[in-house]
């Protein structure tokens, strides 16, 4: 494994800890955009919608340096982002957008007690936790002084956890192929 910090990786990040320090670089456009006359600018925005991340890439003589502080990723708020790397020429501020990409952005373990489970993973045990209270309380809909609530009915909350269940499995498969990790199948074969 090389060191971090001083062997830079080329290309965006996946993954990104709450409070790591970031840094990649893109050796790819310095022969179209000379860093001299181009800057380099990532905006992603978090597919939940609301926050967005900003950075400035510094231009090296042979690629573009991407570095961010731990004290800025400490900002960060978990969850999907989508991204895009924007070229912008220096003389004109024009813009044109030469990549787009999703990575994803985890809680640091070590602040606040972070709930380490995906999105579809907290959802899965909620639904989980209201289809093992449904007989207990099978009202559909009330109201109480002009207010009224709705709840999701059993076949809903039955579809909605079958999606959410989908999705846990398809992040753990991922997990798996990335970390090579035998997924206990067993394979039978007669002759």
């Amino acid at each position: 494994m090389a060191n971090f910090f001083t062997e830079i990786s080329e290309g965006e990040p996946a993954e990104i800890v709450v409070g790591d320090y970031l840094q990649w670089k893109r050796s790819d456009l310095v022969s179209d955009y000379p860093t001299d006359q181009y800057t380099l600018n990532y905006i992603g925005r978090i597919a939940q919608g609301g926050n967005e991340i900003n950075i400035t890439a510094t231009g090296q003589t042979d690629y573009y340096l991407i570095q961010v502080a731990s004290t800025v990723t400490a900002n960060y708020t978990p969850g999907d982002y989508h991204w895009q790397a924007e070229i912008v020429r220096n003389s004109d501020s024009a813009r044109h957008v030469i990549s787009r990409g999703h990575s994803i952005v985890i809680p640091d373990l070590d602040v606040n007690n972070a709930d380490p489970r995906s999105h579809a993973e907290v959802m899965l045990s909620k639904i989980e936790s209201l289809l093992s209270g449904k007989a207990d309380s099978d009202v559909s809909n009330y109201s109480i002084q002009g207010r009224s609530l709705t709840k999701m009915s059993l076949a809903e909350l039955m579809e909605a956890r079958e999606a959410y269940d989908g999705l846990v499995k398809a992040e753990k498969a991922k997990l798996d192929a990335k970390y090579h990790r035998q997924t206990g199948a067993t394979i039978m074969v007669r002759f």
